[in-house]
């Protein structure tokens, strides 16, 4: 009846008192199947190691590493090729794992899957990556524990070092490739480059300057050509009027036709000297120096007309046949050298006039020579980086390879070796026993409940109340021996206390 009012702490005193072997006895059953399940079921033992990541000796600003993928993401990846059938498999037969209950091979291998774990330590702030792992492995027997767990430790090891290696070596492997690829066609641009070069040399780009500085300089010196013809023409003109004069001479002209030439020969030499004196003192550009110029070039014409008049046929025989005087041998000969003088002036004036041309069409050509170049020098300039590019990685990758192949990379140090359980993980008798007492007394607590909630026995005049709504008169009391009534429908309970209800008058 207590089930259908509010209870009070009198109450739950009352049902304690009532219930407490049967909440005893459940706690004690419970508690000793939890021990007993602890002698039943099968031990399982675990082998631990642990595994520190030692970087490499070498500081990464000398040798950059190859392998710069997270190590988190390299054990994962370690792990699932590890944890391969084809790795586990061996060790199952070798150790012969999990063996009972006929279990196929792929049971087995699932199950020895299970078994091992792996689990990273947490990186610190002051750590750069994850600093180490745990490797776990269950087994029926401490032994096979320690011996499984010792041999998926060596297998993490040797992995590590043959993945790097591996790594860096395919690496190394892969630019030596691309860098004879690369010198190839680089090879080819020098070759292209060298071509074009010779083929357009003197109208490059980076020769405009020098060709604009050796246009000028012959442009200077053609006008200095040209003004030394000018005075080699005058002195050969002179030296002309000298001879014809000597030469008429000679052939007895008449007195008045010498006298004339003589006076204009003697004008003639005034105006040299007179030249002479102007050019020490002025530029042949001075207009003195101009009109003397021009002043012997027509004395030189009328001379030179004088003296090509005919002679008496008389005189001419007797002229023919006197040999030439020192005075007119010197002259000629001095005509002679003046002559040729002349001419190669007029050949080096000509040479340096081709010059001019060709480096005037030099510059023309330069636009178009230099759009030209600078198309075949980026396409040169860009495989020259790309090469320098891929020889420089080249260089780090394979002093990487030799630091992996010395073992001086990054390396898995195993700190603390498998151990030899002392004790099994499962079952753990404290806990199975805790768990027992607990849940006996809990299963204790729940049957008192349930059984004093069937239990409709009137105890005491709140129960009254609660099922009559009516006002107690009187209470006898429980007096021992007077027979008491079949109560058919209740069942006896071994676990219930024999207390008699009380007998009340109700008005």
């Amino acid at each position: 009846m207590l089930g259908h009012r509010e209870l009070t702490m009198e109450d739950y005193a009352d049902i304690l008192r009532r219930r407490f072997w049967l909440i005893v006895t459940s706690t004690i059953l419970v508690l000793l199947i939890g021990i007993g399940l602890t002698f039943v079921l099968e031990p399982k033992y675990q082998s631990q190691t642990l595994i520190l990541v030692e970087q490499q000796k070498v500081p990464e600003d000398y040798v950059k590493p190859v392998v710069t993928e997270d190590l988190g993401a390299r054990l994962g990846s370690m792990k699932e090729q590890i944890l391969s059938r084809s790795r586990i498999e061996p060790i199952i037969r070798r150790f012969n794992l999990f063996p009972k209950g006929n279990l196929s091979m792929d049971d087995r291998v699932e199950l020895t899957q299970k078994a091992i774990g792996v689990k990273p330590i947490p990186a610190s702030a002051s750590s750069h990556g994850m600093p180490g792992f745990y490797i776990t492995f269950v087994a029926q027997d401490a032994k096979t524990a320690q011996q499984v767990c010792t041999e998926i430790e060596t297998l993490f090891v040797s992995e590590n070092l043959s993945a790097r290696q591996q790594s860096a070596e395919g690496t190394t492997e892969f630019l030596k490739q691309q860098l004879a690829d690369s010198k190839k066609n680089l090879d080819d641009q020098d070759a292209k480059l060298a071509a074009f070069q010779q083929k357009y040399f003197g109208m490059l780009p980076d020769q405009e300057t020098s060709n604009s500085n050796t246009l000028q300089a012959l442009t200077t010196q053609l006008d200095a050509v040209t003004q030394s013809l000018n005075r080699q023409q005058q002195d050969v003109t002179f030296l002309q009027a000298m001879v014809a004069q000597q030469t008429h001479d000679l052939q007895g002209d008449e007195p008045a036709v010498s006298a004339a030439v003589d006076e204009r020969r003697t004008e003639l030499k005034a105006l040299i000297q007179q030249r002479q004196t102007l050019e020490a003192q002025y530029t042949p550009d001075h207009p003195d120096v101009v009109d003397v110029n021009r002043r012997i070039a027509e004395l030189q014409a009328s001379i030179a007309r004088a003296e090509s008049e005919p002679v008496s046929t008389s005189a001419a025989p007797a002229a023919l046949s006197r040999p030439d005087p020192p005075q007119l041998q010197q002259l000629k000969a001095q005509l002679h050298a003046a002559q040729l003088g002349l001419a190669d002036g007029k050949q080096e004036q000509a040479r340096i006039d081709g010059q001019i041309r060709s480096y005037e069409g030099r510059i023309e050509s330069s636009p178009q020579v230099e759009e030209q170049y600078k198309e075949i020098t980026r396409d040169h300039q860009t495989a020259l980086d790309f090469y320098n590019s891929l020889l420089a990685k080249m260089n780090d990758s394979s002093m990487a390879t030799a630091l992996e192949q010395r073992q001086q990379g990054e390396q898995f140090h195993v700190v603390d070796a498998p151990n030899l359980p002392d004790a099994p993980i499962f079952p753990n008798r404290a806990i199975f026993a805790a768990g027992g007492l607990a849940g006996g007394l809990f299963l204790g607590l729940l049957l008192a409940g349930l059984l004093e909630y069937r239990d409709t026995s009137l105890r005491n005049e709140r129960d009254i109340w609660a099922f009559t709504k009516l006002s107690t008169l009187a209470v006898i009391s429980h007096i021992d021996g007077l027979p008491q009534p079949e109560k058919h429908h209740r069942h006896w309970n071994p676990f219930s206390r024999n207390n008699k209800p009380v007998q009340s008058v109700v008005g």
